[in-house]
């Protein structure tokens, strides 16, 4: 357990797989983004050295696999993101690491986005969720800076968690541009989405 309460009312999510896709939610995702997958790309500055201490986060080539989208799954989406978002302070990596980029899960409290997203998929992925569904993605904001947030894809689209935003929205209404994100069958593999300028997946604690 990386903090105290984190487990708190995720005890449901390890069933959600089960669950009836019939049931609504409460958002759409719209077209998929899938559809807009191009070609290769590199991994964000501080992936390939996060994997090179933490291999259990970065190792397993599998099927690609959505999640079925239940009430009770929105719900505790929108839980793991608040949660996240208020437990952990937001710092650059300059203050936190003085280096200008280092990815890290937030074992002491503190971390810049790319930080909530490792710890928003490690929870999810420990209560059950597929990994392939937990895509670390990089975007430019509405600013046009690097930023890094997890894109999860269910039957229903494809939802977004942000530390910028404690609600969780369809990619198509974050008003980002999308660059590039993990394969969904090989987490140390990344595609392309469409803006090929260099963007470092980093944020500032003023993005909070």
């Amino acid at each position: 357990m990386l903090f105290r309460g984190q487990g708190k009312g995720l005890a449901v999510i390890a069933v959600l797989l089960g669950m009836n896709a019939s049931m609504s939610v409460q958002a759409k995702a719209g077209d998929a983004l899938y559809a807009s997958l191009g070609e290769a790309a590199r991994s964000p500055i501080g992936w390939v050295e996060f994997c090179a201490e933490n291999a259990s986060e970065c190792r397993g080539v599998s099927q690609p696999r959505d999640i079925v989208m239940s009430q009770t799954a929105w719900r505790d989406l929108l839980r793991v993101n608040k949660w996240v978002n208020e437990t952990v302070k937001p710092i650059t990596d300059m203050d936190h690491w003085g280096v200008i980029e280092k990815w890290s899960l937030p074992t002491d409290g503190y971390g810049d986005c790319e930080d909530y997203v490792l710890l928003k998929r490690k929870m999810l992925i420990d209560a059950g969720w597929p990994r392939e569904a937990l895509l670390i993605t990089v975007v430019r904001d509405k600013k046009g800076e690097g930023h890094a947030v997890l894109t999860v894809k269910t039957d229903k689209g494809e939802f977004v968690l942000d530390n910028q935003n404690e609600n969780v929205l369809a990619w198509t209404e974050t008003g980002y541009r999308f660059v590039k994100r993990q394969s969904q069958s090989d987490p140390n593999i990344w595609v392309s989405l469409g803006d090929s300028r260099p963007a470092v997946a980093t944020a500032s604690s003023r993005d909070r």
